[in-house]
């Protein structure tokens, strides 16, 4: 690692600790030369796999896409943004566990609905019925049936 302050690669580790819940490492550096200290992080690089769209077109995975559907659903609920914001990171990090390049975007659905049906079941009936597309009140009818179950 370069120092910051003079570039010279004469870098060593003086102490390292576990942040982010883990997922990150935060090391304090000293240079050999200048004896500056430095902070650094490590992160494992992650790909978020593309979205296979139905119509086989392929695009980049969009979380401010993912937010607006689940806040759509979500309007006017009881339900805390801390709380939205740890099923987004959930999603995210069933698709990295995927280990695949490419999910369909019916994966991604999936995943919303199970979320959606653990913080709100009101929100949970109200993706289904777009994501499902319904048509008629007894696919609103089955749907509840299977929550009550």
């Amino acid at each position: 690692m370069h120092c910051p302050f003079c570039s010279t690669e004469e870098t060593k580790v003086i102490d390292s600790r576990l942040v982010s819940d883990g997922y990150q490492v935060r090391r304090r550096r000293e240079c050999g030369k200048c004896h500056e200290r430095f902070t650094t992080f490590e992160t494992a690089e992650l790909i978020i796999p593309k979205v296979i769209k139905s119509d086989h077109s392929r695009e980049p995975f969009n979380e401010d896409k993912l937010r607006r559907g689940i806040l759509h659903a979500l309007e006017k609920r009881p339900v805390s943004s801390d709380d939205v914001e740890k099923a987004i990171s959930h999603i995210i990090h069933q698709l990295r566990a995927t280990g695949e390049r490419e999910v369909p975007s019916a994966l991604i659905g999936k995943l919303a609905m199970n979320e959606l049906k653990s913080l709100d079941k009101v929100a949970y009936i109200r993706f289904a019925s777009v994501y499902l597309s319904f048509d008629d009140i007894n696919q609103f009818s089955q749907e509840i049936e299977k929550l009550k179950d």
